[in-house]
């Protein structure tokens, strides 16, 4: 799936990830950590060896990846699995992450990956997607909210960020 931007014309190619996509994975995801949007511990400093795909809920056919066609190199991904190995929610995927290079913000990537982990999720057979997002996160709350995903619950002062408790927001959309 290819994406423009009119303004920048930059070419992205939206596609699956690959098992030599795992270091690319792991630096983004090193390079773009924040509080804002992470819950986890910041990943170590990247080495030679480190890949972002390191177990079962971390495996490269989860996730989509968008790469710059002109300039090269991954600009964002998106993981979008089975929540539960359970068959009584096989009809169900989890959005488990999406991520935008500093560089690619503002240029719709976000967007076009969300709508690249949609069709996945309804090409999968998938009923409904939901996701997790932090209730301070609102570049990425309104990004949800304008895909069509809608509020489900709230985990108040679920978390314990940079000192600040936030809440954690529960959102899904019917496919």
């Amino acid at each position: 799936m290819d994406t423009v931007d009119s303004e920048t014309t930059t070419r992205v190619v939206i596609r699956p990830a690959v098992e030599a996509d795992g270091h690319a994975v792991y630096v983004l995801d090193h390079r773009c950590w924040s509080t804002v949007s992470e819950v986890s511990e910041r990943p170590d400093p990247p080495g030679p060896d480190s890949t972002a795909f390191h177990d079962d809920r971390h495996r490269p056919e989860h996730m989509l990846v968008a790469e710059g066609r002109d300039q090269g190199g991954l600009l964002g991904w998106v993981r979008v699995l089975p929540p539960t190995p359970l068959p009584s929610n096989a009809h169900i995927r989890s959005i488990q992450g999406l991520l935008v290079a500093p560089e690619a913000r503002g240029l719709g990537l976000g967007r076009a990956l969300l709508h690249a982990a949609l069709a996945r999720a309804r090409t999968d057979g998938a009923l409904r997607v939901t996701l997790r997002v932090l209730g301070g996160n609102t570049v990425a709350r309104s990004l949800y909210e304008t895909a069509g995903f809608k509020v489900t619950g709230v985990q108040p002062r679920e978390f314990l960020l940079a000192g600040e408790y936030q809440d954690d927001v529960l959102m899904g959309i019917d496919l």
